[in-house]
């Protein structure tokens, strides 16, 4: 009875209200706290959660691909992958095993002796090791077959050249920068990195504890760039670098440059140097051979100057086609200028046909110093082309054009001295006169609409000096640059090379000229770079370089034939 009333004393109902209360107060808070983090101040919980779980991926856009002006590919993204370890995780599951076969797998495929593989990875201190770089996707799905503790995965992209040394100065290379992202180090691809890199996506998604990807949020899609088509015909451009490399072998030459144009629209189809090197196989890359010498080598133009100068001639009324000179050595500021041949007179066609130095220096010595040097420069010889390509130099044409020249000095001009330019520059100057006299910028981007151009010199005179040209492949120097059933206007040349500004005892032989004569459709120069042999002279040993070259073009790009062989019209 005692304990009834006791138990009775003990739950009293004012207890009973108090714990209630409690209870209810206890509520009242927690929903109270509970609205004010859902719906008063639910960003920092939402912030606090999203920095535990969400992450933003980059996402690569892929580098465009480099095609020539028929959609051929020259430069391409292939999928890669790089192997990475974390070696804190890898010791946390046990450490590299060496009669573990997994590990064997990995160390055999990567080729990374298992001795340097426990040295790099059972070490808990560091928490990321490069194993192997651009790995193919056939070796990391295996490799990832094997399920090797804290070993991962990161998707990259190696750069392959489809033409390989045929084009390898002129495309140039790739590297990887600190971020991982693929960018041009060389030639076009460091010049139109811009364009071929794209823009970068990104996604946002949440992952778990375990650093799984359990829901994607949001995702921003990379923009990838459009494929850069440039102007180069790589039926063309492999013709080119094999006639070229073949040529510089042959001569025992230091190397050897050839540039193609188009003369109706300035593009470039062809440019091309040799020796070269395979963009392919880094590890065997000679880096003296990655000059683009098409755009980086100046050199005095020597006798291919010659017919701007009979231009120039004919426009100034200095002198016309019926206009004979006496071209016997004679002293000028007491040097002697003197021909190859001795020819007592010549006229214009003459001059050029038998390549005379005479010759262009009475015609020369009638003009101004300032006359010439605005002729040169009407067809971009000493200026840069503004194509962007790395390394290119200006050349020089006498800047100061308001000095008092030595007779000499103006003698020598006219035949290729004192001025330099790039083998791209006199490729240029020819395209100019190939199109009678109407000057085209370059381009190596396919032009999809006409180039006007500008005109430098009358219609007339530019025709009546291609013709003289004509003769220089049929009985002149450039005989030996002729192409059965072609009619083709050269001019050929050889100049001594500068060392440290003084001349030396070696040789630059060039050929440059226009095809078909009649009506011409492209310019080619050949340069070939001290030939050792036995020959120099550019009609010995450039001139049957452009033959080849050209009569390939001509083949290749099914141009009609235009002259007769023994009566007969040739028919390829």
């Amino acid at each position: 009875m005692n304990k009834l009333n006791s138990k009775k004393q003990f739950f009293t109902p004012s207890r009973f209200y108090l714990v209630y209360c409690l209870i209810i107060f206890a509520i009242i808070c927690l929903m109270t706290r509970m609205a004010i983090l859902q719906i008063i101040e639910p960003d920092k919980l939402i912030a606090e959660g999203n920095k535990r779980s969400l992450r933003h991926q980059e996402m690569d856009a892929p580098r465009a691909m480099i095609t020539d002006r028929n959609g051929r590919a020259l430069a391409v993204s292939v999928p890669m992958f790089d192997v990475w370890a974390d070696p804190k995780i890898v010791v946390q599951k046990g450490g590299v095993n060496p009669a573990d076969a997994r590990w064997q797998g990995l160390a055999k495929v990567l080729n990374i002796p298992m001795s340097i593989l426990e040295q790099k990875l059972n070490n808990p201190s560091m928490r990321f090791v490069y194993l192997s770089k651009q790995i193919t996707p056939t070796i990391s799905g295996y490799l990832k077959k094997l399920k090797l503790p804290g070993v991962s995965f990161a998707k990259t992209s190696k750069r392959y050249y489809p033409a390989a040394e045929n084009i390898a100065q002129l495309i140039g290379l790739t590297d990887i920068d600190e971020h991982g992202t693929e960018k041009g180090s060389e030639g076009i691809e460091k010049s139109y990195n811009k364009w071929l890199i794209g823009e970068s996506g990104q996604r946002i998604v949440r992952r778990d504890r375990r650093g799984n990807v359990i829901e994607e949020l949001e995702r921003i899609n990379s923009e990838t760039a459009s494929d850069l088509t440039l102007s180069i015909d790589e039926r063309l451009q492999s013709l080119v670098y094999s006639e070229l490399t073949q040529a510089v072998e042959f001569n025992k030459a230091d190397s050897g440059t050839a540039v193609l144009i188009d003369v109706h629209t300035g593009e470039i189809l062809a440019m091309a140097t040799s020796p070269s090197y395979n963009p392919n196989n880094r590890s065997l890359i000679d880096y003296a051979l990655l000059r683009n010498r098409a755009v980086t080598d100046a050199f005095e133009p020597g006798s291919t100057v010659k017919p701007l100068v009979v231009m120039a001639a004919l426009e100034k009324k200095i002198a016309d086609l019926n206009t004979v000179i006496d071209t016997r050595p004679f002293y000028v500021n007491r040097y002697e200028i003197k021909d190859v041949s001795y020819q007592k007179s010549l006229n214009l066609a003459g001059i050029l046909e038998k390549s005379s130095n005479v010759g262009v220096s009475k015609l020369a010595l009638q003009m101004q110093p300032a006359d010439l040097v605005e002729y040169y420069s009407r067809f971009g010889l000493g200026q840069t082309t503004g194509l962007g390509l790395g390394g290119e130099v200006s050349g020089s044409i006498a800047a100061d054009r308001t000095r008092k020249w030595a007779d000499i000095e103006r003698a020598t001009f006219a035949f290729g001295y004192g001025l330099s330019v790039t083998p791209l520059q006199l490729a240029r100057a020819y395209a100019t006169i190939g199109s009678y006299g109407i000057y085209r910028p370059v381009s190596i981007i396919k032009v999809t609409k006409p180039v006007q151009g500008e005109r430098v010199v009358p219609e007339n005179i530019a025709k009546k000096v291609v013709q003289l040209m004509e003769a220089v492949a049929v009985t002149g120097g450039g005989v030996k640059a002729s192409i059965p059933g072609y009619s083709v206007g050269v001019k050929t040349g050889t100049a001594k090379k500068l060392s440290d500004g003084r001349y030396v005892n070696q040789y630059l032989a060039y050929t440059a000229g226009i095809a078909p004569a009649t009506a011409p459709k492209y310019s080619l120069v050949v340069v070939i770079d001290n030939p050792k042999a036995g020959q120099y002279y550019g009609g010995s040993v450039s001139a049957p370089v452009f033959s080849h070259i050209m009569g390939g073009v001509l083949r290749t790009m099914n141009v009609k034939p235009d002259r007769q062989v023994d009566g007969q019209m040739i028919i390829y």
